[in-house]
């Protein structure tokens, strides 16, 4: 699976809209075939900062990221942010979220 964590930094008269704004985007991501996992966060620190923790399988990014919704994406976030997001990318083993080995509820 491919795990991609993306920190958005918004710029602050849009922090509170920012969810509303990506709506379309998100909605259009999690209905992609290859989509296991696409959440957004904000940041308890930073106000400002949006992180997004996305998961495809192996070959679920590329035709993500050749999306018609992430072109438009790239176009139009932009105009949110103060500078360039931040982002991890990585191949892990795994095809979706496991219990947490040391904190179990019963």
């Amino acid at each position: 699976m491919i795990l991609i964590v993306v920190k958005f930094p918004v710029k602050p008269e849009y922090a509170e809209s920012f969810p509303q704004r990506v709506r379309e985007f998100t909605e259009a991501t999690r209905a992609e075939p290859a989509n296991l996992s696409f959440e957004w966060s904000r940041s308890l620190d930073d106000p400002n900062l949006y992180v997004l923790v996305e998961a495809f399988t192996d070959d679920g990014a590329e035709p993500h990221v050749t999306s018609d919704h992430f072109r438009q994406m790239t176009q139009e976030f932009p105009q949110y942010l103060t500078a360039t997001p931040a982002i991890i990318s990585r191949q892990v083993d795994g095809a979706g979220w496991d219990e947490m080995g040391e904190l179990q509820i019963n």
